[in-house]
């Protein structure tokens, strides 16, 4: 689900100064409905046979394994080979197996950043993300304030991260569900046109694949 560039109203009063707003830690704050309701079924699966307590704890541990760094692979090879980022805009999984990244089995849907178009992802409902191919999302990203600001007022949450889009191009936001996930594309930087896939991933960051900000320069890298 995308939204356009311009206001939302939801009614939420928010600061704009901080650029990477408060998250609590979970463990200080009492369990949600939600909350409940996910370990209630993790332990009715576990009692019904369906998976193992081992089994579900090694696959949480395979996910806390995650890191950025294997969708800045995916991303420096989208920027090398245009048949493989069609390939990635087409179907991620598909295009993730081919460079040995397993991204399990909820869709993740990669967009583009152009010169025309810049998009950044959220989760207004919580805080679904593509953890199977950039790692843990950040405190900030589960954040009431991101979730709720970034819906109506995208440009500023963005300068907040230091990022300024110019007013010629639209900005759009994408809101992840439990059914589909987004991973941004960020633009190539300036300035490598001769450097190889190596060099490349080193220009990627987490937040660039949200959207938050742009890849580094290599001034920066």
């Amino acid at each position: 689900m995308s939204h356009d560039d311009h206001d939302h109203s939801h009614g939420h009063d928010h600061s704009h100064d901080e650029p990477h707003p408060y998250q609590p830690d979970i463990e200080d704050a009492p369990f949600t409905e939600r909350m409940v309701m996910a370990q209630a079924v993790a332990e009715l699966i576990v009692e019904k046979g369906i998976v193992s307590t081992d089994e579900m704890r090694a696959q949480i541990e395979f996910m806390d394994t995650r890191e950025p760094a294997l969708g800045a692979k995916l991303v420096a090879r989208t920027w090398l080979d245009p048949e493989f980022k069609a390939r990635v805009l087409t179907d991620v999984k598909a295009a993730s197996a081919e460079l040995g990244i397993d991204i399990g089995d909820i869709p993740i849907q990669a967009i583009e950043n152009t010169e025309d178009v810049h998009n950044v992802v959220v989760c207004t409902l919580c805080s679904c993300y593509p953890r199977m191919l950039i790692g843990l999302p950040p405190d900030w990203y589960k954040s009431r304030a991101y979730r709720s600001r970034t819906i109506k007022e995208p440009r500023k949450v963005l300068e907040g991260f230091g990022t300024t889009i110019p007013d010629n191009v639209e900005v759009r936001v994408h809101d992840s569900t439990a059914d589909l996930r987004y991973v941004v594309l960020p633009a190539r930087p300036a300035g490598t046109d001769d450097w190889n896939e190596e060099r490349l991933t080193d220009l990627v960051t987490r937040d660039s694949m949200i959207g938050v900000s742009l890849a580094k320069s290599p001034e920066t890298a």
